[in-house]
């Protein structure tokens, strides 16, 4: 896929061996992005990252001088039934184009092309990201309709906030879970009209997510003040 933004062209295609050499530059970003938003991600590796590039199973976004610009990757759970879109990350040189929401479409496109039949979902604390989300199909759900893949909630650990999450039991978190599901075409109708709700919400949707952020960590510090005074 090619894009043209105020003179700068990026070409956004399927992660190739020959993109290893990105490897380190885009898990730094990943780190440092994360850091940044004061929120937590599964940490990933050069080497976990080279792995989806060996496998086609990431996008890659470049400029025409060969720069790298952006990047996204495919997990795959519960054998297949349940994929997840991973490790979205623009260079912040890059973040005033539009081009994680083409990045999202390329990595959204190859997941139904590699896994037609599973389900895709999502964890995020991002606004702007719940709602290319909603704009590619996906729609809001609780955290019992993901996998329950350990595997995948492993991954979790590295995160900054996976006290909260363990002590939620896996059932709530300050990521918002969201879900396509190719099944929910034979109930279009409802999956449009949940959609353009989520849509026609989002800004009250995203004080919510702030308002839930804001609890769950003033809840974890109490608990943490309490514990303090028995140790």
């Amino acid at each position: 896929m090619q894009s043209n933004m105020e003179n700068i062209s990026f070409q956004i295609i399927v992660a190739q061996p020959s993109h290893k050499k990105y490897s380190s530059q885009i898990t730094d970003e990943m780190e440092n992005s994360a850091k940044a938003r004061g929120t937590g991600i599964a940490k990933r590796s050069p080497a976990y990252i080279e792995t989806k590039m060996e496998e086609g199973k990431a996008v890659i976004a470049l400029t025409k001088d060969g720069a790298w610009a952006g990047f996204c990757y495919i997990e795959a759970w519960g054998h297949g039934k349940y994929v997840a879109n991973s490790g979205l990350i623009v260079s912040p040189e890059f973040r005033k184009y539009g081009l994680a929401r083409l990045i999202k479409k390329e990595i959204f496109k190859l997941s139904r092309k590699k896994y037609p039949d599973s389900k895709i979902f999502g964890l995020t604390t991002g606004p702007a990201v719940m709602k290319i989300n909603s704009e590619l199909g996906y729609i809001p759900v609780s955290y019992g309709d993901l996998t329950d893949d350990n595997e995948f909630w492993k991954g979790c650990q590295s995160c900054i906030n996976y006290e909260i999450l363990v002590s939620k039991n896996r059932q709530n978190c300050l990521c918002t879970a969201m879900l396509y599901d190719p099944e929910a075409k034979k109930n279009h109708a409802n999956e449009k009209a949940l959609r353009k709700d989520f849509n026609k919400e989002l800004k009250l949707f995203d004080r919510w997510v702030r308002l839930k952020k804001y609890v769950m960590l003033r809840i974890n510090k109490s608990k943490d003040s309490v514990s303090s005074m028995f140790i």
